[in-house]
Formats: structure tokens, sequence, C-alpha cells
């Protein structure tokens, strides 16, 4: 990927913009994690009902333990399965916004296994949103011609898998949402039980 597209998404999220952006699953619409604005942007993009948290992306384990609280389970699960296409649930740290965990105390963190997201987080030095880019409860959006929300920015990563990231509740040991990796998953939290 040209690192001018990189800079040039870094500069746009910023400036509190919104920038679709193509991950191991399918494409995501990234906002700066940190701006309550930004976030606000992506729930009236998105039509998202303001009662559901958003997920955020992160570079790697230590940003993910800059904003989530990790246990020693977490962390065995997070080394085995991120980065991936998997999302997972822990105690938020208070420097996340509370608009982003709606009041739950949780927070839902991906490392996604994929060059464009990765390189922008670690180029913004901060955690971006993690939800995908389309209108509340519409398809998930797996080519540039199926995303329909507004944005500020958009990179083409072609086709992508389309399969969603298996969200999984690492502090009730639950899987919220079956997607890709489910039966790996499955099989780690029945062998941990």
């Amino acid at each position: 990927m040209d690192e001018s597209v990189i800079h040039q998404a870094v500069k746009v999220l910023g400036h509190d913009g919104l920038v679709v952006y193509p991950t191991d699953t399918i494409y995501g619409l990234g906002a700066d994690a940190f701006s309550e604005y930004a976030i606000e942007r992506v729930y009236e993009a998105k039509m998202r009902p303001r009662a559901m948290p958003v997920s955020v992306a992160v570079s790697d384990i230590e940003m993910l333990g800059a904003v989530a609280c990790v246990d020693r389970f977490a962390d065995a699960f997070v080394d085995r399965f991120l980065p991936g296409p998997v999302t997972v649930i822990l105690k938020a740290k208070s420097c996340l916004p509370d608009i982003l965990t709606v009041g739950t105390g949780r927070i839902g963190v991906r490392i996604p296994d994929h060059p464009v997201p990765l390189s922008i987080i670690r180029e913004l030095d901060a955690p971006i949103t993690a939800t995908s880019a389309n209108i509340h409860g519409a398809a998930d959006p797996v080519t540039v011609n199926d995303v329909h929300v507004p944005h500020d920015f958009l990179i083409d990563g072609g086709r992508l898998p389309g399969t969603p990231s298996t969200v999984v509740d690492l502090v009730n040991r639950t899987v919220v949402r079956a997607g890709a990796q489910i039966e790996e998953v499955g099989a780690f939290l029945r062998d941990m039980a």
C-alpha cells in the first residue's frame, strides 16, 4: 500500500474524519477512538442505535493493554488469536470516551491481520473505530461498491473475505457473535474452562 494513502488517512482521522479501510474480514469505518465528535459521526453515518457500543482496532498488544484490562486468561486468548478475525470484549480503561462503551464499562477490541489498518493505527498512534462500513443492519461490505455510509476517505483493498469477526466476551468467557475462526475459538474456551 502506498505510504501517501496511509498519510492521507491519518490526516483525515486527525481532523475527526471518517475513513473506510480494508481489514482481514470486511471494510471497516474508522474514526479516532479518542474523539467523541468523530465517534458521534460514526453513529450518524451508520444510523447505529446509540445503545450499541462501538469496537476499536489497535495495532498491537501494548496498545490493547492501554485501552483495556487484560488478565491472564485474556492474555492467553489474545496471544492465540490476535492479530486475526476475532474481537475481544474486555473491561475498558478510563482513557476511552464513554460514547464507545455506552455505559457498559466494556470495550470490543480487534487487532486486524491486515497491513492497512495496522499502518494507519501505528501512524496515528491511537486506536480507531472497528465497525463495519455499512448502514446498521445492512449487508457487510466486501468490496468498495458495497460501502454506502458517508465517509471522508476510502481505501480500496479489493474484494475482502467477507466473514465478520467472531466476538468473544473474555470477561464472561462467552461467544457473543459467531464469525471467522469460531471452531478454534470455541475449542479454546472449552479447553480453558
